[in-house]
């Protein structure tokens, strides 16, 4: 299949093909009811409410619009709009004719989305409830097993179930298999049967088994999935008096080599197989109270810049294949930065306030998962500091400039309270922590230091830079690193930048990311899966898998 196609990551409700939304007080349903003939490419129909990118691309903006424009809402039932089939998970047909490229993007942006309901409800208090009225299979129990409870419908034919292995030849859905061992504790034996399973599990075993949290007779599921979503309801502190923000579009120009926003600017150097990803400080009067900031709603800094980066690092991600590394800069007053920050943390316990922050959270954590080598460029003019430091402690190399006749011109970072735990990895760690190995000397010399507009010398001799070159080395040495990095072996970095990238104790989320980086990058281009008789291909055509029995 051609990789021609520009995928578009904005939408709306109104233009919603496979999703509908509907609000009751506290009680939000999202019904997956998708359109088998509304792929977001030909050659395949999304059948059973099998879905491909553009599905989960709806997912995504219906839970941000949740998310902000309806604070009243404190539980969130995930459902089918069909009869007998709840979700049968990712159209084998469209991973069948996809690259290698475009199934795993879309499995990393599947995990994301999935992760981002979690995500929701530790952070957020927004919980999620799978209300499972039909078969559920492969990543359709993957969005089940995000939510915060599953319950089943008891009607005898309606089960669960991750039959990858033996109907495709690949993983459970890496977000699945990791799952149901590491968040539903299914005993490992168990969970072999049932990884293994084509028909899945149903009724008072897959309760039993941990599958689910409850099961319902048909006559009684609809109640009882009502109560347990006010039950869930009752562990939120969303307001139900809160006045919504309303997600506009953003303002983006789409160039050959650019993408501008508002306070992003994506420059592409096709050449040099680089991008130069750019985000600006707030300028002008911010606000500084939460009457001000919800007044200001999606025009607040914050805000705007976590939306324009987010689509930034989603459109390169898709759209930009063969762009390896992206060189990330800043410009603008750091003072401007560092003050909007200390709005953001004085008001965090505002529904608003907290929302932003996570969507700046979940945003830093995609650049932490791209497979694209990331450096920071610490010029003049730059504002590396506070949240937009996150960006540079983001990166795999920082280089920062150092000119040692004119301290004043010298560009500086700064370091505030926001670095220490707000914005936290996948790991759970900050930026900072995982830099340092949470080692309290390194981070108590840093934290040492909070607040004050750090030199290359100074940033380089606590260790949050790479390197410091004067003036006269920086044009080659920024040079050199970039041109050495485009010329290595892209798939060698990609399992690099992963490793080094989430060091330190492991957990579900970087499970699911590093089976997703290794296994199933690597089982998706094995013969056994997409070769001319793997199962992938050969799936729904009469024709039996032919597999090479080497163990490897």
């Amino acid at each position: 299949m051609t990789e021609a196609l520009q995928v578009e990551y904005q939408t709306n409700p109104s233009a919603y093909k496979h999703w509908k939304l509907s609000f009751n007080g506290a009680v939000a349903t999202l019904a997956v009811d998708i359109d088998e003939n509304a792929g977001l490419r030909p050659g395949y129909k999304l059948k059973l409410n099998s879905y491909d990118l553009g599905v989960d691309i709806e997912l995504n903006d219906a839970v941000n619009r949740i998310r902000f424009e309806h604070p009243e809402v404190r539980t969130v039932v995930v459902t089918s709009a069909k009869e007998k089939v709840f979700c049968s998970g990712a159209n084998i047909f469209m991973l069948g004719v996809s690259s290698h490229s475009w199934k795993v993007n879309f499995c990393k942006f599947t995990n994301e989305t999935r992760n981002g309901l979690e995500d929701s409800s530790q952070y957020s208090g927004l919980k999620f409830l799978a209300a499972v009225n039909g078969a559920c299979a492969g990543g359709g129990y993957e969005l089940a097993l995000s939510c915060d409870e599953i319950i089943l419908i008891d009607d005898r034919s309606s089960s669960v179930s991750l039959p990858e292995v033996p109907l495709l030849g690949v993983l459970p859905g890496t977000g699945g298999l990791t799952r149901v061992t590491d968040k539903r504790h299914v005993r490992h034996d168990l969970a072999d049967l049932f990884c293994t399973s084509v028909e899945g599990v149903r009724g008072q075993k897959a309760k039993d088994w941990r599958l689910v949290d409850d099961i319902a007779k048909s006559s009684v599921f609809a109640q009882k999935v009502q109560e347990r979503a006010l039950h869930l309801a009752k562990q939120s502190d969303r307001p139900a008096d809160g006045k919504g923000v309303v997600l506009t579009p953003l303002n983006r120009t789409k160039e050959a080599d650019a993408l501008r926003y508002g306070f992003v600017t994506v420059e592409i150097d096709r050449a040099k197989r680089s991008a130069t990803i750019t985000v600006k400080a707030p300028s002008g009067a911010q606000p500084q109270t939460v009457e001000a900031i919800l007044q200001a709603g999606v025009n607040w800094w914050p805000l705007q810049v976590a939306r324009e980066l987010e689509d930034a690092i989603l459109q390169m991600r898709t759209n930009e294949l063969d762009i390896g590394i992206w060189l990330i800069k800043t410009q603008g007053d750091a003072a401007a930065v560092l003050a909007s920050d200390a709005v953001m943390l004085a008001n965090k316990g505002n529904w608003f306030v907290r929302e932003t922050i996570g969507l700046l959270r979940r945003t830093f954590s995609r650049l932490d998962v791209s497979s694209r080598s990331l450096f920071a460029l610490i010029e003049p003019g730059s504002c590396f500091a506070g949240t937009l430091l996150e960006l540079a402690l983001a990166c795999d190399r920082s280089y920062q400039l150092i000119l040692p006749d004119d301290d004043n011109a010298s560009p500086k970072i700064t370091v505030s309270d926001v670095n220490f735990g707000i914005y936290p990895m996948a790991t759970k760690q900050s930026r900072l922590a995982r830099r340092f190995y949470d080692e309290a000397p390194a981070l108590e010399a840093v934290r040492a230091k909070a607040g004050q507009a750090l030199d290359a010398d100074a940033a380089f001799a606590l260790g949050l830079v790479t390197s410091n070159p004067d003036d006269i080395d920086w044009a080659d040495e920024v040079r050199i690193a970039i041109e050495e990095r485009v010329a290595m072996s892209p798939d060698a970095l990609t399992g690099l930048e992963a490793n080094l990238r989430f060091n330190g104790q492991e957990n579900m989320i970087t499970r699911i990311f590093g089976r997703l980086t290794a296994w199933q990058n690597w089982i998706f281009q094995r013969p056994n899966a997409v070769g001319e008789k793997g199962a992938l291909k050969v799936y729904g055509k009469g024709d039996k898998a032919v597999f090479d029995w080497n163990r490897v």
